[in-house]
C-alpha cells in the first residue's frame, strides 16, 4: 500500500492566542514534533496543510523533508483543511491518507505504523482511533473514501464520517495518548509532562 499521511496544522489557534504551530517543545515546536513523529514510518510520504501564519509556520518546518499545501479558506473550519489536502493527495498514486492533527504531538509513530498494519489486513475499512468513546483521527482512509472527504463541510472534520453507519469502520483498541493542545493551560500540561 502506497501510504500518504495529512497533517492538518492550518488553524488561527484562536483559543490559543497565538500561533500554537511555532510553540516551543523539547528542540523544536508542537508542528515539528508531529512531523518528527510520522516521518519515522517507512515508504510514507508526508504533506502538511498550513493556513494562518502559513509563511512563519512554513519557515519553521522547512528542515523536514515534507511536502506543504496552503489552504486558503482555512477559517471555513478543518474540513477545508481535509479537502484541499485530499484534492492534492488524490491526484497522486496513493492507496490510502492517514489525517493526523498537527496539535497531537503524544501520538507515536508506532502508533500509526500499528494503525497502517491494520489498514493492510482491512483494506476496505476506515481505520479510526478511539477518542473518549467517538471515532476520531488519527484515522486511515483507503482511497475508496477520498471521494467523501473531499465532500466534508464545516468545523467538526472527519468526525461525522467516522461515527457514521454507512461506512465500514474498525476502531483501533491500543492505548493511545490523544491529548491535543488547544490552549496556554493544554500546553502547559504538555510541557509540565515533557520535564
Amino acid at each position: 500500500m502506497k501510504i500518504a499521511t495529512l497533517i492538518l496544522a492550518a488553524g488561527s489557534s484562536s483559543r490559543m492566542g497565538e500561533s500554537k504551530q511555532l510553540l516551543a517543545l523539547g528542540n523544536t515546536t508542537l508542528l515539528g514534533k508531529v512531523i518528527e513523529n510520522v516521518i519515522q514510518i517507512p515508504n510514507n510520504h508526508v504533506f502538511c496543510v498550513l493556513g494562518a501564519n502559513a509563511t512563519t509556520v512554513k519557515e519553521s518546518i522547512q528542515n523536514y523533508s515534507i511536502a506543504t499545501i496552503l489552504n486558503n479558506d482555512y477559517e471555513k473550519g478543518l474540513s477545508t483543511s481535509i479537502t484541499c489536502g485530499i484534492g492534492v493527495i488524490s491526484k497522486l498514486a496513493f492507496d490510502a491518507v492517514i489525517i493526523v492533527l498537527g496539535d497531537q504531538p503524544n501520538v507515536s509513530s508506532e502508533y500509526l505504523k500499528h494503525l497502517i498494519e491494520i489498514g493492510h489486513k482491512k483494506k476496505n475499512h476506515i481505520i479510526t482511533s478511539n477518542y473518549h468513546g467517538r471515532n476520531g483521527v488519527p484515522a486511515l482512509f483507503p482511497k475508496k473514501y477520498f471521494k467523501n472527504l473531499v465532500e466534508l463541510e464545516g468545523d467538526n472534520g472527519a468526525s461525522k464520517l467516522l461515527n457514521s453507519n454507512d461506512f465500514p469502520i474498525f476502531t483501533m483498541k491500543d492505548d493511545v495518548d490523544l491529548f491535543d493542545v488547544d490552549t496556554i493551560t493544554d500546553y502547559n500540561k504538555l510541557i509540565t509532562k515533557k520535564l
